[in-house]
């Protein structure tokens, strides 16, 4: 009973806690907007209309901020989420997106339709091939090295990340430098600068339903947790569920990129960080990892378009903040074990 009292206390403060880095990105920018400016600007915006309050206040909260911080907190959300279903399905601290070979498959397919003049429907379409195909050569590999190690898992995933980088590399080089290339390299090093609500709308219930699938699913990933041979004999279709899993969090995973683009980290460290808070039981660790990564990438997306007089791709960011906390995590788990 304490036990879950001490979760819903958790999850009610994470909320909390969400709710005051999104109010707190409005006001952040450039263009500094209070906070009481901020929600009477919200208020009156949504309900009275933009008449009825000031325009400059209304013009950046609805039309420069409103977008991206919405976005910021579904793909960090769905980042966070993805990275700590892969990481108990494999039975695996380190099979994250974007050390699978994920991310840069999706990319590779956004690049595609970019250089095909495509919808956003189809960069998100092209986006989960790539993404599915990237996860389904790194499992191929580890199946021809006949091993399900850690070192081996994440092997055929560097195999597989160089692969799709060498194709991005080529895509690239063909792509029209002045329309194409920076659009490749807008998914490529991740950004929100260009992310519209018409956008996010279109991908935004694929990735709810996909999100809700994997919550209800969760209990089941204990059971997979377990080991092939028990999840067999407490009843699980061992094959079918981990591959549903897998495409669905290859799913939300692509749903994000062709979102933001290529934002790392995210669903390596902030699984590690709920796994220290709640412990690896699924159905906690995955609702508090959502409420984390949707709070972590809001917080880099203000700093990204605050801290300088440009804005700085989000990948550069998570990398210099994310890098450190994982090796500071590996160090406190490896003294741990000693």
């Amino acid at each position: 009973m304490k036990s879950r009292k001490r979760y819903v206390t958790l999850i009610i403060g994470l909320a909390i806690l969400l709710i005051a880095a999104v109010i707190f990105s409005f006001c952040m920018g450039r263009y500094v907007v209070s906070v009481p400016t901020t929600l009477e600007t919200l208020w009156k915006g949504i309900f009275f209309g933009k008449d009825s309050v000031k325009l400059a206040d209304y013009n950046v909260i609805f039309h420069l901020r409103m977008a991206r911080i919405v976005g910021a907190v579904f793909i960090g959300a769905a980042l966070a989420a993805s990275g700590s279903t892969y990481q108990s399905v494999f039975r695996n601290p380190l099979a994250a997106p974007e050390l699978l070979g994920v991310f840069h498959g999706a990319c590779v397919g956004a690049a595609l339709a970019i250089l095909m003049s495509g919808s956003v429907a189809l960069i998100q379409v092209l986006a989960l091939i790539g993404g599915l195909a990237a996860v389904g050569l790194t499992l191929m590999l580890t199946r021809f090295f006949h091993n399900n190690s850690t070192a081996t898992l994440v092997l055929a995933g560097v195999i597989t990340t160089g692969l799709m980088r060498s194709i991005l590399g080529l895509l690239k080089y063909v792509a029209d430098p002045e329309t194409q290339l920076p659009s490749i390299t807008y998914w490529e090093l991740g950004s929100l600068a260009n992310l519209t609500l018409a956008t996010f709308f279109k991908i935004a219930p694929t990735m709810f339903l996909t999100f809700l699938a994997l919550y209800l699913l969760r209990w089941r990933f204990n059971v997979l947790s377990l080991g092939d041979e028990e999840a067999q004999v407490l009843g699980e279709n061992v094959k079918k569920i981990r591959f549903l899993v897998v495409f669905l969090s290859t799913l939300l995973t692509s749903c994000a990129v062709s979102l933001g683009g290529n934002i790392m980290w995210v669903g390596l460290v902030i699984p590690q960080l709920g796994r220290m808070i709640v412990g690896p039981d699924n159905t906690r660790l995955l609702p508090v990892t959502a409420f984390m990564g949707a709070i972590f990438l809001l917080i880099i997306d203000t700093l990204a378009r605050s801290i300088a007089g440009v804005e700085i791709p989000l990948s550069i960011l998570t990398g210099i903040i994310g890098a450190p906390i994982f090796i500071i995590l590996v160090f406190g788990k490896s003294r741990k074990e000693v």
